[in-house]
């Protein structure tokens, strides 16, 4: 009996702990897409930059724009790290530069969503380093102020569960 109403005291504590922290918590890391919509410019062209991880422009290097499987075109980009392929039509095109890469959904002049980009950026080198969920981990639940206010309740109705069940009831006069 007293076993039970303290497992019932942890879950109910647990359970209000889950309910009181936000959705994020639990959620998986998300799944990026990777696919950038593009505006193409007047006659198919398509303008791209490459840069290193610090934002500076690699000059001089080839690009590989394919179309699938299909290599589509090699531009080599200038001094200011920008290249340009012409005649493409719409579609899905992956672009690789050394160790960066994108794949980019490209749109006909006039055709593209609002939020469409005017370019193609492409980052290469071996130290990119992505943070979309901060530390992650424990670290990252316990800094969250409900998860760590639900620790504190059950730390406090566990004890109270356990004491009020070692004393019997008063007997009724």
């Amino acid at each position: 009996m007293k076993k039970a109403r303290i497992l019932t005291a942890v879950l109910v504590s647990l359970a209000t702990a889950g309910l009181c922290a936000p959705p994020a918590v639990f959620a998986t890391m998300p799944q990026e897409t990777g696919v950038v919509d593009v505006a193409l410019m007047d006659g198919g062209v398509l303008l791209g930059q490459v840069v290193n991880t610090q934002g500076t422009a690699v000059a001089k290097t080839s690009v590989v724009l394919r179309d699938g499987e299909r290599p589509v075109a090699m531009p080599q980009t200038g001094e200011d790290g920008y290249f340009a392929v012409k005649g493409l039509r719409p579609g899905v095109y992956h672009v690789a530069v050394g160790q960066g890469q994108g794949t980019y959904r490209v749109w006909a002049p006039g055709t593209a969503p609002p939020n469409a980009h005017r370019g193609a950026l492409i980052v290469t080198g071996d130290e990119i380093a992505r943070g979309q969920f901060g530390g992650g981990g424990l670290s990252a639940l316990l800094a969250n102020p409900w998860v760590l206010a639900g620790i504190v309740a059950t730390a406090v109705a566990v004890p109270v569960a356990i004491h009020n069940s070692n004393h019997s009831s008063p007997a009724s006069p």
